[in-house]
């Protein structure tokens, strides 16, 4: 079974964006899912949430309206942000 080259690339990008997500929470990979929200399961404030709005424009060279925080409230909202803000570029 091979597996297409979008799907490495969109598994690369999801594992940068937990990895952003973890080093700016200050949190282990393990004890963040998929579906944990950030302000309720893991104390994130809104400083926390723009610092992850903008390392994540840095890491894959985008632009994210400060709106889309109310959409980045885990790693979901988080990736389906980033995939509208490269799709648009």
């Amino acid at each position: 079974m091979s597996t297409s080259p979008e799907l490495v690339g969109d598994s690369r990008r999801d594992q940068q964006i937990k990895e952003i997500v973890c080093d700016v929470l200050e949190m282990e990979p393990a004890d963040v899912t998929d579906t944990s929200l950030f302000k309720e399961d893991h104390g994130a404030d809104s400083l926390r949430a723009i610092e992850i709005l903008a390392a994540l424009e840095r890491e894959f060279d985008i632009t994210i309206d400060q709106a889309e925080l109310s959409r980045m409230v885990n790693l979901n909202g988080v990736r389906a942000v980033v995939a509208e803000a490269e799709a648009s570029r």
